[in-house]
């Protein structure tokens, strides 16, 4: 017999044997198999997009800004050093005489860039009703958000975040004026690629059904809505945030009091999520605390809820 094919054989038999005995060892073929799963699992966690995201909105800290305890400059360097989060809303109550202070504008962006975070929104007050009924007024509140659509845009945001306020309380009357005022807005800021959204904010805003209908009739792919877990008062929350996720381009998880488990006292968290995901949403939730517990113990405790519910709803 050729004495090179007997080798070829007797390697091949070796390496067979060798193969059997392993796998025939006791636990052996087990433990690799599930140390090769799980390692296969880890990386598929590793690759796999949060549910959500979470940021940060300005709001949360209102106490300690209106204190003069932090400068709006530094909001930015606080959600990064304080909570690790690296993505935040700004309300523009905090900088109002800034909004066409290009310099201001561009220090904060700097400011940003060097902590790594991203303000995706602007929340707006105080520029005039969009529904008003008198037409000069409400055209006039419509101009009056221009600076802060640019404002928006030079500091890299995807919208702003406004009011549909009309002293209309008739149901269909006020729904034609806010749509009006918001659709022209929101061909304004379309120019410049940013989205208007409508959070429930009182009045007939705070009606689910309302608002999104408005939003409805406004008929533009830049104008959504904002839902916030807190501002329905007379309308089920849930109910109101389910009317109000189709076309959300931001969320706002809004907190108050926490239990002993941390669970939210006045608001189901795992339920609210379950409508936010359910409805396809992969954007920042938005932690807006407004509770009478130390603000930065309070962003805490509703990050680490948020952390919480989204690994339960990813398992």
């Amino acid at each position: 017999m050729n004495s090179a094919f007997e080798r070829r054989n007797f390697l091949k038999l070796s390496a067979a044997a060798l193969t059997g005995a392993a796998l025939a060892t006791p636990g052996w073929s087990q433990d690799a198999q599930a140390q090769a799963k799980a390692a296969k699992s880890d990386n598929a966690d590793k690759k796999k997009p949060p549910l959500y995201k979470i940021s940060l909105a300005q709001w949360s800290l209102h106490k300690t800004l209106f204190a003069g305890k932090l400068d709006n400059r530094d909001f930015a360097k606080t959600a990064k050093t304080e909570f690790n989060i690296n993505a935040i809303e700004y309300v523009n109550q905090f900088f109002k005489d800034k909004a066409e202070d290009k310099a201001y504008l561009e220090e904060l962006k700097s400011r940003h860039e060097e902590h790594k975070v991203r303000a995706i929104l602007i929340m707006i007050d105080g520029e005039g009703a969009l529904g008003d009924s008198d037409e000069a007024k409400r055209t006039k509140a419509v101009e009056n958000h221009y600076k802060w659509v640019e404002a928006a845009k030079t500091l890299g945001c995807h919208s702003i975040r406004v009011n549909a306020q009309s002293p209309i309380k008739e149901y269909e009357e006020a729904k034609k004026l806010a749509s009006d005022g918001l659709r022209r807005l929101s061909q304004f800021a379309a120019d410049r690629q940013i989205n208007v959204i409508v959070e429930n904010h009182g009045g007939l805003s705070s009606n689910g059904k309302w608002l999104s209908e408005t939003i409805a009739a406004v008929g533009l792919d830049n104008c959504g809505t904002l839902p916030d877990f807190g501002n329905f008062y007379e309308y089920d929350r849930y109910q109101g945030v389910t009317d109000l996720m189709g076309k959300a381009k931001a969320v706002s998880a809004k907190s108050y009091e926490f239990d002993a488990s941390g669970n939210e006292t006045k608001i189901d968290y795992a339920k609210m999520m379950k409508i936010v995901v359910a409805a396809g949403y992969k954007g920042h939730v938005g932690i807006e605390y407004e509770g009478k517990q130390d603000e930065y113990e309070g962003i805490r405790a509703t990050k680490k809820l948020l952390l919480k519910v989204r690994k339960e709803l990813s398992a």
